[in-house]
């Protein structure tokens, strides 16, 4: 992977947040990358629950200070920054007060989810392509983790397909059985609309469950990976039907050489 670049998008990153498969792959992944000689940036949400002290987060001004529209209100993007020790890899943490001050990630004390994560998410994901915009900095590669993140696939290639810096992106979502019970705000869809994006695009979301989230993030797209040892059948069945390169689930131990081959030989092709 020397010189290949890869902006890895994830809802939760070790050693910021516990560690899950998600938050560990999305670590190890990048770190096998930077090891090869590839270039990595990882942006992630800046979450209340993360010790911006003990992490040494720090606000980048220069890319900070746009607002992003969210169903019609102005919301600043806050961007943050921070090193893995010992990793010589920096973080991009994605921060609003409105979002992202509340001390938790995504459900309150009592395990409800939030009923904004519908509008967290999109300004997720609308905030990491804007920033990585702002950084100039175009990737070979975009590993989408976490269904936080799942929007991005279809607003880099819906909101953003005019944007010539991700021409030549190509798009691969890991597909985890970390899922939610019931769905998202029911108005997620119109919110969704708002931005002009393609109504057939997205009707699926009339149901904003997080299987259909993940069959949203597939259809956008250009290779998946599975995550965990067990994904939902109904993701099974969409994957196989989007006849899209698709690497089966591979344990912590072996997932290096594999994705490896699979960055090179079925995404860059």
């Amino acid at each position: 992977m020397k010189d290949k670049r890869i902006l890895y998008v994830s809802s939760e990153v070790v050693p910021y947040l516990p560690e899950t498969e998600i938050s560990s792959m999305s670590f190890e992944a990048p770190r096998m990358v930077n090891q090869q000689g590839g270039q990595i940036r990882i942006f992630m949400p800046r979450y209340g629950n993360i010790n911006e002290r003990r992490h040494q987060l720090h606000e980048v001004i220069r890319l900070s200070g746009i607002n992003l529209v969210i169903n019609d209100l102005d919301m600043p993007l806050i961007i943050k920054v921070a090193s893995i020790p010992k990793e010589r890899i920096q973080v991009y943490f994605i921060d609003n007060d409105e979002y992202f001050k509340r001390k938790a990630t995504l459900t309150d004390e009592d395990g409800n989810l939030f009923p904004d994560n519908d509008e967290r998410a999109i300004f997720f994901a609308k905030g990491v392509i804007e920033t990585v915009k702002k950084l100039n900095w175009a990737p070979d590669i975009i590993h989408v983790h976490g269904w936080l993140a799942s929007l991005l696939p279809l607003y880099l290639k819906e909101y953003y397909k005019d944007e010539p810096l991700f021409n030549d992106s190509k798009i691969v979502t890991s597909i985890y059985n970390q899922s939610f019970d019931g769905t998202l705000n029911k108005d997620m869809q119109s919110k969704v609309q708002f931005d002009n994006i393609n109504d057939s695009a997205i009707k699926i979301l009339e149901t904003p469950n997080f299987n259909n989230l993940m069959k949203v993030a597939i259809d956008y797209s250009d290779a998946l990976i599975i995550g965990s040892e067990d994904i939902p059948n109904e993701i099974t069945d969409h994957l196989e039907a989007s006849k899209k390169p698709v690497l089966e689930y591979k344990t912590m131990d072996e997932f290096g050489e594999a994705y490896t081959e699979f960055y090179t030989t079925q995404v860059l092709g």
